[in-house]
């Protein structure tokens, strides 16, 4: 009998039956990465129900010898929910709210809560959770604490791993981690809950979480400016924070992207032709009143000293959502193109966007004549989604080479190959490349001694040695 098989039955002796599945029609959706990069493999799915279950196995794991990949919402982009013959760990049964405490602003919920309802359950206690990203329909809490998503309110509110103040999580060795605490201080030694936040499941499995609530505005504003440049894109950031106190998130959109975008159904662009640029600012307030008059004051000056070239604000909560829905699909839009492309996931300073743009542009387009560039994303924390898309089937387009000088560009500028996507298994060589040599020992030194068998999700972050 082979470890998996004998595995199986330890598994079912323990386990309810709803926690194993291997039905191949129902793994399948499992197995298959969103942007179609591969297929993965798995000889069965398990869906506990509960951290015990959890518990049991990952300990039944540990003593087979068999690896492990813990999945969310299967929304990520670098492979690294995609098992490759290990066991397959989905925690969407695992979606309760296990409570709210508004007066201290947090909420606990376990780790296949989907981001959606987290965002339901907060604004029922008359409170928000402020992590917002295109995926929230089907993203969970555990991918994105895995993941240290970020999202579109990173500019207010920080990244995932700014949002998490505690956490339950199994071990390799099965033991449960208790580390959910509500606390906003507790000097008390390591912060053991941030090695989980950004691991992307490699030293155990995230089962709950703690998260911290805020306030809902009372004044909200959304408004959409045409650009000419990444450099006046940053000067309008600048003028916005200034000018105005109230900047929740401030995207950035190039002409092609939205041209890309526009052909998806129901998808409306405020300019007609689009500008070579367009801004995506949101605004909020704890005070509504004179909110917008110093929003409208602002974007005036703007367009008077030639930064912006028009302005459009929302006039509706469904104008409001047009405009973000825009920004959404993005990433949808340029899957559509079937020449071929390569995406990247690149941070730099904010007052490096620019240059980033510029000089990433010149790069690509001395290695493929005619390219595409498709380029979007989170300018007010320097987080640009950066995709080359071939000019046509027959262009060359050596896509290694294009990463590594998209690369090359953002790191030269102070910047990072992985904003918020992770590493998982498509960026491994390049975390060798560009990770300081004493990091990248230091992270393999707590991998060895959390996960010596090495099970938790084995392929991710790491060169195989």
């Amino acid at each position: 009998m082979t470890n998996t098989a004998a595995l199986l039955e330890k598994l079912r002796a323990g386990l309810s039956a709803a926690a194993i599945v291997t039905d191949p029609a129902i793994i399948a959706p499992h197995l298959e990465e969103w942007r179609a990069r591969g297929v993965g493999n798995t000889p069965f799915l398990l869906t506990p129900g509960s951290v015990e279950e959890v518990a049991q196995i990952v300990r039944l794991c540990a003593e087979a010898g068999v690896a492990i990949t813990p999945q969310g919402g299967n929304t990520g982009l670098v492979g690294g929910q995609t098992p490759q013959g290990e066991v397959l760990i989905s925690l969407k049964r695992m979606n309760r709210v296990r409570g709210v405490d508004a007066t201290a602003d947090v909420i606990t919920v376990e780790a296949g809560a989907i981001l959606a309802n987290v965002h339901d359950a907060a604004n029922a206690a008359g409170r928000r959770f402020p992590l917002s990203l295109g995926s929230q329909g089907s993203a969970t809490i555990g991918g994105l604490i895995s993941t240290n998503a970020g999202g579109v309110h990173v500019l207010r509110f920080g990244m995932m791993r700014d949002l998490v103040l505690g956490i339950e999580a199994v071990l390799p060795d099965g033991q449960i981690f208790h580390g959910l605490r509500s606390l906003r201080k507790d000097n008390t030694g390591y912060d053991l809950k941030q090695l989980f936040i950004g691991a992307e499941g490699s030293l155990g499995v995230v089962t709950a979480a703690t998260l911290r609530l805020f306030p809902r505005p009372a004044g909200h504003l959304v408004a959409m400016v045409a650009l000419e440049t990444p450099e006046a894109a940053l000067e309008l950031l600048q003028r916005a924070r200034d000018e105005t106190g109230a900047l929740a998130a401030f995207e950035i959109m190039n002409r092609t992207s939205v041209e890309l975008a526009r052909n998806l159904p129901g998808v409306r662009v405020p300019f007609d032709p689009p500008p070579p640029w367009l801004a995506l600012l949101e605004f909020e307030s704890a005070v509504p009143d004179g909110f917008r008059d110093s929003i409208e004051a602002m974007l005036a000056s703007a367009i008077d000293d030639a930064i912006a070239q028009d302005a459009t604000i929302a006039e509706s909560e469904k104008a409001a959502a047009d405009f973000w829905s825009l920004r959404e699909l993005m990433a949808a839009a340029h899957r559509t193109v079937k020449t071929p492309q390569v995406s990247h996931d690149t941070s730099t300073p904010v007052s490096a966007v620019p240059a980033f743009l510029h000089q990433a542009g010149a790069a690509v387009e001395r290695l493929s004549p005619g390219v595409r560039i498709v380029a979007f994303g989170h300018a007010g924390d320097g987080n640009i989604h950066y995709t080359a898309i071939a000019a046509n089937a027959e262009s060359r387009f050596p896509a290694e080479q294009i990463s590594a000088a998209v690369h090359d560009v953002a790191y030269a500028l102070g910047g990072s190959i992985s904003a918020e996507h992770g590493i998982g298994v498509f960026r491994r060589a390049e975390l060798v490349r560009f990770k300081d040599p004493v990091a990248l020992a230091t992270m393999r030194a707590v991998k060895h001694a959390i996960d010596p068998l090495n099970i938790m999700n084995p392929r991710v972050l790491f060169e195989p040695d």
